[in-house]
């Protein structure tokens, strides 16, 4: 669900109350994440998010495994949304990753 307008995305956001900074908030607070990057592609209306989520608490799991641990920590704000895709890199995989793309 796309806002149409500024003002109707305004409302979405306020109705959930969900931006990408209470998002990164919580990733920090609840996953000890030393980076995270969101980007809201909804075109500003909060509904949809990709993000990239850097956290020592990913090593020795599975992609599965960090995608569940980071959807459970963000279980009522990804039901209040229509598309939420995470990134997840140990702090290591994302050094690494950094020095490739550079």
């Amino acid at each position: 669900m796309s806002a149409r307008t500024d003002a109707e995305a305004s409302r979405n956001q306020a109705v959930t109350g969900i931006t990408p900074d209470t998002l990164r908030v919580k990733l920090v607070e609840k996953l000890e994440a030393q980076h995270v990057q969101i980007e809201d592609l909804s075109g500003g209306c909060g509904q949809m998010f990709e993000a990239i989520i850097v956290s020592p608490q990913f090593a020795k799991k599975t992609t599965l495994a960090r995608h569940r641990l980071v959807n459970g920590t963000l279980k009522d704000e990804i039901a209040a949304i229509h598309a939420w895709t995470p990134k997840c890199f140990t702090p290591e995989e994302w050094e690494k990753k950094k020095v490739e793309t550079s």
